[in-house]
């Protein structure tokens, strides 16, 4: 099962696109606009990691931080971020002294609040998400994190070629000659357009996630398996 993290942030279009992201990272995303109902639900049920912001209603984050850390129960030992639109060293020195195990200033990058959630989980042992593509050949089908992408035929043999080879490069022409082997439809011009519609569909099934990297001058790579 895959991580759950949960996402403590009274606003819902910030929240919405950290839950995006980290759902397009592989967790399962818990989104709580108050604290009080937060410090609830982790003490009925542990997430995995807590994504804290500073300023909340009903109760707010450095105090939510402060009860948790407290004493010996259920969500006292979560790893948790704290964010926060204040800057001033001595709230960021108030959160980690409360217990937090790190800090991000607003506004910051969705990426990098996955890759410090990533590192955090790693050193406190919780298991990776399962972030790769399936392939069902026989059904000629591709599907991430479970839900399967309405591809093309030559949609289907491109991104099947780069996600048997993960971390390689695959020049154009190697994706043209997996993309005819598998339909007529391909052509060297086309290649690029079918990377740009399964950038798209990749996105509308897991916002956030870069799955194909163009690879200047060589082609492209998938980092997913």
């Amino acid at each position: 099962m895959n991580p759950a993290i949960m996402i403590v942030e009274d606003e819902p279009e910030l929240a919405a696109l950290v839950a995006d992201y980290a759902r397009a990272s592989g967790y399962v995303p818990l989104v709580f606009g108050d604290g009080r109902a937060a410090l609830d639900a982790i003490r009925a049920e542990p997430p995995a990691l807590v994504v804290l912001d500073l300023m909340l209603p009903g109760l707010d984050g450095l105090s939510l931080c402060r009860t948790l850390r407290s004493g010996d129960h259920p969500g006292s030992e979560i790893p948790l971020i704290m964010v926060t639109a204040r800057v001033e060293e001595i709230d960021r020195l108030l959160g980690l002294e409360a217990g937090a195990d790190d800090y991000l200033c607003k506004p910051f990058s969705p990426r990098e609040l996955m890759a410090r959630i990533k590192a955090i989980l790693r050193r406190a042992g919780a298991s990776a998400p399962d972030r790769g593509l399936a392939i069902d050949e026989a059904a000629r089908r591709i599907s991430i994190h479970g839900q399967a992408l309405d591809l093309t035929p030559s949609e289907f043999a491109i991104l099947a070629a780069l996600a048997r080879r993960p971390g390689q490069v695959l020049s154009r022409a190697q994706l043209l000659d997996a993309a005819r082997a598998d339909s007529l439809e391909a052509t060297d011009r086309a290649i690029d357009s079918h990377i740009k519609n399964l950038r798209r569909k990749i996105a509308l099934a897991a916002p956030g996630l870069e799955a194909i990297l163009s690879i200047y001058g060589l082609g492209y790579r998938c980092d997913l398996q």
